[in-house]
């Protein structure tokens, strides 16, 4: 039987990627959900083999329903120990959830082009030292309490993390396409100028140089996070 998976996006046009090519070519079913456009979340996961919360250009401290909605429902797959993954917002919600501070920095840098990351001790078979990344955010988190860190960065501290055997929270972008880039380079051009972002030609160069191999780091994840065994 496939397995199922939950995908929770944040707008209209947005697009799980990468991601979704992934899971796909591993057989698994989709099923594409957005909140924040009215779409119902599970009351359990008895129907799904994991969930994965994607970004957006909302912040995890925002007063909406839809924000305070799926930050609440994390739960459901922490207590079940379903395998859940949040990409930059849905990390952010996760750390939330567990009681720690999502939050933007004094000075207000951000993370918007290829930065490097390094494991930690705890995260060395999940990444290269360094790994290159692609990141889109103004706001970081700080680790939960029971967390464990995989993966540090410069500016901002926490890169990765898991929580019990099966939740992970990264704050960089693996799911990106060609054409998904693009779009984000269009339409919020306007964050180019934010201190700390990198310029249109240095996102450009810098797929050239790293893709192949956060793509790489993408398929080796997948099948940790949802290894082949695990199927029903």
């Amino acid at each position: 039987m496939a397995r199922r998976i939950l995908i929770i996006l944040h707008q209209e046009r947005s697009n799980p990627g990468r991601v979704a090519q992934e899971l796909r070519a591993r057989g698994c079913e989709l099923d594409i959900r957005r909140p924040a456009l009215g779409d119902p979340l599970p009351e359990t996961m008895a129907a799904h083999d994991g969930a994965i919360i994607f970004g957006g250009p909302m912040s995890a401290n925002d007063d909406l329903p839809f924000i305070r909605a799926e930050t609440d429902w994390i739960s459901v797959p922490l207590k079940e120990e379903k395998p859940y993954l949040g990409i930059c917002l849905g990390a952010q919600m996760m750390a939330k959830n567990l009681g720690a501070r999502v939050y933007g920095r004094e000075d207000k840098r951000c993370e918007i082009g290829y930065f490097p990351v390094r494991p930690t001790s705890e995260g060395a078979h999940l990444f290269e030292n360094p790994q290159y990344v692609y990141q889109w955010h103004v706001e970081g988190f700080d680790l939960p309490r029971g967390a464990v860190q995989l993966a540090e960065g410069q500016d901002f501290p926490v890169q990765a993390m898991r929580y019990g055997k099966s939740a992970y929270g990264i704050q960089f972008h693996p799911e990106l396409t060609s054409l998904m880039m693009n779009a984000w380079l269009v339409l919020a051009r306007h964050r180019l100028h934010l201190p700390g972002a990198q310029p249109d030609a240095h996102h450009r160069e810098g797929r050239m140089r790293y893709d192949m191999g956060l793509r790489a780091w993408l398929s080796r994840f997948i099948d940790h996070w949802l290894p082949a065994e695990s199927a029903g």
